[in-house]
């Protein structure tokens, strides 16, 4: 199957078909999808009423979605969070919480641990237990912040449910970046102060409704762009 796939020209697959042709293949071959993706690292940050959001955009992912996910949902600081478990029972994709130093796969959901910043180095998760930021650990925008200085127009924020404005600062640097950004409609969002601060920097490319953010991430992840000449 290896030699057979790579006969054949890649421009007339979707990348989402050459992720599920390559599932079960050599590293060789699966490496060819971390080559293929569009966008190397999807990053969501939420806060109240953030579950239900990010249930309903992970649910509609493939099983084959070629770029890595990263979450911060704001959580209480001395509980044991349940929210990888929580996702995981309505998500095709494997959802973990996040460890430092492990390595970013593609297809798989990292969500940040209780009271720990969740980070991205080169190809790694960091974790850090520095300063609040906007009152949060793990905080929004540094996450993002971090996505933006790594992975800059290979990169794609997105917003959701959540008080406060923690993600505004963070979605302005992934713009400046070159990458995508992504808000949910404030009026689709049960908390929409998180998601109006984004729209109000000016820097949103997308402002969807909760049930199109799914849809709109693997428009523009699972796809090849069409080679010049």
């Amino acid at each position: 199957m290896p030699r057979q796939i790579k006969s054949l020209s890649w421009g007339a697959f979707p990348l989402c078909l050459i992720a599920a042709m390559v599932r079960h293949s050599k590293s060789s071959d699966r490496d060819l999808l971390y080559a293929l993706r569009n966008f190397d690292i999807v990053a969501m940050g939420a806060s109240a009423g953030g579950l239900n959001a990010l249930s309903q955009v992970l649910r509609v992912l493939p099983n084959n979605f070629p770029s890595s996910v990263v979450v911060v949902q704001h959580l209480a600081p001395r509980h044991k969070s349940w929210i990888a478990d929580l996702l995981g029972r309505s998500s095709k994709l494997k959802v973990k919480q996040a460890e430092h130093g492990e390595i970013l796969l593609p297809g798989m959901v990292y969500t940040a641990p209780p009271d720990e910043h969740l980070l991205v180095g080169p190809g790694k998760i960091q974790l850090a237990h520095t300063q609040l930021v906007r009152f949060s650990r793990p905080s929004v925008d540094l996450l993002f912040e971090s996505v933006a200085g790594m992975y800059g127009s290979r990169s794609i924020g997105v917003v959701l449910s959540g008080s406060g404005r923690d993600g505004s600062e963070g979605l302005r640097t992934i713009k400046e970046s070159g990458g995508i950004t992504i808000a949910q409609k404030p009026e689709s969002a049960e908390f929409r102060p998180m998601p109006e601060a984004a729209v109000e920097t000016g820097c949103v490319d997308f402002i969807l409704r909760l049930e199109e953010i799914g849809a709109k991430l693997t428009e523009l992840c699972c796809r090849l762009t069409p080679s010049n000449g």
